[in-house]
């Protein structure tokens, strides 16, 4: 699957919320801790590839997620992303451990999860700010960014971990 996604800076999540709802965005999911693990072997084979593996939890329920390197777009995010629910993690864990795979990143954050159609919109509460990640089609991301008041000089498409590293509030362990 291709994703195609920004990100756009915000103050406060609870307002933005408020403001989603009234343009007629479902809540799918209410405010939930997200932790974030992204793994790599000893010669950071992955990192070269500009590929990354994250295993990502959220309450008793985790997904390994392999995502490819970015394609060519200013403006938007623009990656190959394969995904799949993890049954038991520990025990993934240790399958990664066994072959050669260790974490490389570490990160948590908050986060509220909301749709219109077919638009996936996300709040994120990070260690370096605020924001709301839009997730689709390029035409329905700029139409619905534009009806929040955003244009597309207001997109980010760096990641959580390049804003983190960049920051100094990298949560590395090896």
């Amino acid at each position: 699957m291709i994703e195609i996604e920004v990100k756009i800076r915000i103050e406060d999540p609870s307002e933005m919320k408020r403001t989603l709802i009234a343009l007629g965005c479902v809540v799918a999911r209410e405010r939930f801790l997200e932790r974030n693990a992204f793994y790599d072997d000893r010669a950071g084979s992955l990192l070269a590839k500009k590929e990354a593996l994250r295993l990502r939890t959220i309450g008793k329920r985790s997904w390994l997620t392999f995502k490819g390197p970015a394609q060519g777009s200013r403006s938007f995010k623009v990656r190959e992303e394969f995904e799949s629910e993890v049954r038991n993690a520990p025990q993934f864990r240790k399958i990664l451990r066994a072959l050669g795979y260790q974490p490389i990143f570490q990160y948590r954050k908050r986060r509220t999860h909301l749709r219109k159609g077919r638009l996936k919109i996300c709040l994120d509460e990070t260690s370096v700010g605020n924001f709301i990640e839009l997730e689709g089609r390029r035409n329905e991301i700029v139409r619905f960014a534009k009806a929040l008041g955003h244009t597309r000089a207001d997109f980010i498409t760096r990641d959580y971990v390049q804003m983190i590293r960049s920051a100094g509030r990298d949560r590395t362990r090896n």
